[in-house]
C-alpha cells in the first residue's frame, strides 16, 4: 500500500513522471531552433550561391547580386576604376551591380543614331527594374531550394523540412520587402566614390548639366555632318591648291576621349575628302578600362588604314583593343609604311587617367618632363636607324617632339587639346622639322562640356605630294555644344625656309 502511494506521489496529474513535461518542451524547443538554424543557413547559402543574375543595362552587360547584410545599400562596381556607394535602402540585403563589357552592337547603334542616346537613358531604368525583379525571384527560389535540401538531409522528416522551407521563404521575401519598402531613389544623386572614381566629380563636373549639353550636341549632329559636306564642295573648288592624282591624303585625329560623335564626323571626312590613311595620336579613351575598349570598334568601319599611338589616358588594354581591329596599326617605338608614307611612332610613357595630367592642370614637373623627353629620344633613335627615310613621326605629348628635330620633316602630336603649328628648334646641318599639334577630335570628351565655351572638335586633312612632302593642310573645326558652326581653314605649305604657311580660309558654314 505504501509502495503504491509512493508511485502515485511520483507521477504528475496527467500520469507522466515528474520532469517529463520539461524534457518534452525542451526537445520541441530544440527542434524549432534546429529548424530556424537550418532555415537561416540555407537562406544565406542560397542567396550567396544563387542570388545573382546577368542582365543588360543600356549598352553594358552587368551582373547584379544580393548578399546578406545589416546595413543595406548598393555598390556599383566599375572595374578597374572603382565603385559608387549608394545609400539606396535599408538592410538586410545589399545589392552589388558590376558593370562589365560593352555590347558592341548597342554601342554602334548609339554612335550611328544620336537620338538613341536618349532612348538608352530611358530604357536603362527599365533594364535595372527588370534585372532587380528577376534577381529577387531567383534569390527567393535559391534560398528555399537550398534550405529544403539541407533540412531534408538533417531531419529526414517531411514536416520539419516543409517548416524549414516555409521559414526560408518568409525570411527571404521579408528581407527583400524591407529593402523595397525603404528604397531611396534620390540616393543616386549623392553617391560616395572609391578608387579612381574619387576624381570623377572634379573631372566631369555636374553630370546632369553635361547630359543636357550632350543632348543638345547630339541633336545638331546631322546638321554638322551636312556642313562638313558643304565645306568639302567649297574647298574642292579653291584654285590656290589643287591636289594632283598622286596626292596622299592623311586625316590627323587625336584625343577622342570617348566622344561617340567624333566617329560620325571622322567617317564623313574620310568619305568626303577621300582619305588614304587616318593617324591617331592618342587618348582615344578616358580611363583605359575594359568597358571602354569596345569604343574603338568603330575603327574597323572606316575601311582605311588607321595608325595609332597610345596616349596617357590609354592603357595597354586599350592599345590591344585597337590592334585587334583589322585595319589598325599600333606603333610603340616602331615604324610602318602605309599608303607610301613611312611613319614612326611611340606611345606616351605615362598611364595617368586623372585630372592631374589633363592639359588644364598646368605644365610638366621636372620628372615628368624628363620622362616624356626620353621617349622622344628613343623615337629619334628609331627614326635614324630606319632603313627607309621617315616621313612622319608620332608622339602624344608635344613635349616629346624636341629630340626629333632634324630627323624627319614632320612630327604630329596631340594631348594639349589646342591646335598649334610650329617649327622645332633647328639642328645645325639638318633639315627643319615641322610640329603639328592637333586639338581634341572628341571635344575633350565630357570635360569639354563643362564650361560656357565648349571645346570644339578638331581634325586636320594633310596633303602629301608624290615625294611624300607636306604640300597643304585643311584644319577642320566643329563648334562645341549648342553650336552648329563648322570652319575649315586651308593652308598651303611654302618651302620651310620661306616663313609661315599661306592661309586660305573659305567662308564658314552654319
Amino acid at each position: 500500500m505504501d509502495g503504491h502511494d509512493e508511485n502515485t506521489r511520483q507521477r504528475t496529474g496527467d500520469g507522466r513522471p515528474p520532469g517529463r513535461g520539461w524534457v518534452g518542451a525542451l526537445r520541441r524547443l530544440g527542434v524549432w531552433l534546429a529548424v530556424l538554424a537550418i532555415s537561416l543557413t540555407g537562406t544565406a547559402l542560397g542567396v550567396l550561391a544563387g542570388g545573382q543574375v546577368d542582365t543588360d543595362i543600356g549598352p553594358f552587360r552587368a551582373r547584379m547580386a544580393l548578399s546578406p547584410t545589416l546595413s543595406g545599400g548598393t555598390t556599383v562596381d566599375i572595374p578597374p576604376l572603382g565603385a559608387l556607394l549608394l545609400d539606396s535602402h535599408d538592410g538586410p540585403a545589399h545589392l552589388d551591380v558590376e558593370l562589365g563589357a560593352l555590347d558592341q552592337g548597342r554601342v554602334q547603334a548609339l554612335i550611328d543614331d544620336p537620338a538613341s542616346i536618349n532612348r538608352a537613358s530611358q530604357s536603362a531604368v527599365a533594364d535595372v527594374r527588370d534585372g532587380a525583379f528577376r534577381l529577387g525571384l531567383r534569390t527567393v527560389g535559391a534560398a528555399v531550394l537550398v534550405t529544403l535540401v539541407l533540412a531534408g538531409l538533417a531531419f529526414r522528416d517531411t514536416r520539419r523540412t516543409a517548416w524549414a522551407g516555409g521559414l526560408a521563404l518568409v525570411v527571404t521575401a521579408g528581407s527583400l520587402g524591407v529593402a523595397a519598402s525603404t528604397l531611396r531613389p534620390q540616393s543616386i544623386e549623392e553617391p560616395r566614390y572609391e578608387g579612381l572614381l574619387v576624381n570623377a566629380p572634379a573631372i566631369i563636373g555636374d553630370a546632369r548639366q553635361i547630359a543636357d549639353d550632350y543632348t543638345k550636341y547630339a541633336e545638331q549632329l546631322k546638321r554638322i555632318v551636312g556642313n562638313v559636306s558643304q565645306l568639302y564642295t567649297t574647298v574642292s573648288a579653291l584654285p590656290v591648291y589643287e591636289p594632283d592624282p598622286n596626292t596622299t591624303r592623311v586625316l590627323h585625329v587625336s584625343d577622342m576621349h570617348l566622344n561617340p560623335t567624333g566617329w560620325q564626323l571622322i567617317r564623313t571626312v574620310v568619305e568626303q575628302f577621300d582619305i588614304d590613311v587616318v593617324i591617331d595620336t592618342g587618348d582615344i579613351t578616358d580611363w583605359g578600362s575594359e568597358p571602354e575598349a569596345n569604343y574603338v570598334a568603330s575603327i574597323s568601319l572606316l575601311k582605311k588604314p588607321y595608325v595609332y599611338i597610345r596616349g596617357n589616358h590609354d592603357s595597354g588594354r586599350t592599345a590591344a583593343a585597337v590592334a585587334r581591329q583589322s585595319n589598325a596599326i599600333v606603333l610603340d617605338n616602331a615604324t610602318t609604311t602605309v599608303a607610301g608614307l613611312t611613319i614612326a611612332g611611340i606611345g606616351d610613357p605615362r598611364f595617368t587617367p586623372d585630372k592631374s595630367t589633363a592639359p588644364a592642370a598646368g605644365g610638366l614637373d621636372q620628372p615628368t618632363a624628363d620622362q616624356v623627353i626620353t621617349v622622344g629620344e628613343k623615337l629619334a633613335t628609331t627614326v635614324r636607324e630606319s632603313p627607309k627615310p621617315v616621313n612622319i613621326a608620332l608622339v602624344h605629348d608635344p613635349a616629346s617632339a624636341g629630340p626629333l628635330s632634324g630627323t624627319c620633316p614632320l612630327v604630329l602630336s596631340g594631348h594639349t587639346h589646342n591646335r598649334q603649328v610650329s617649327k622645332l628648334p633647328p639642328q645645325e646641318g639638318k633639315p627643319s622639322t615641322q610640329l603639328m599639334v592637333q586639338g581634341s577630335t572628341g571635344g575633350a570628351g565630357l570635360r569639354g562640356l563643362e564650361g560656357e565655351e565648349p571645346t570644339p572638335l578638331s581634325m586636320s586633312v594633310l596633303y602629301f605630294d608624290e615625294n611624300k612632302l607636306l604640300q597643304a593642310y585643311d584644319d577642320i573645326t566643329v563648334g562645341g555644344t549648342g553650336q552648329a558652326q563648322v570652319n575649315l581653314e586651308r593652308r598651303v605649305v611654302r618651302d620651310p625656309q620661306a616663313g609661315a604657311d599661306v592661309p586660305v580660309t573659305p567662308t564658314p558654314t552654319r
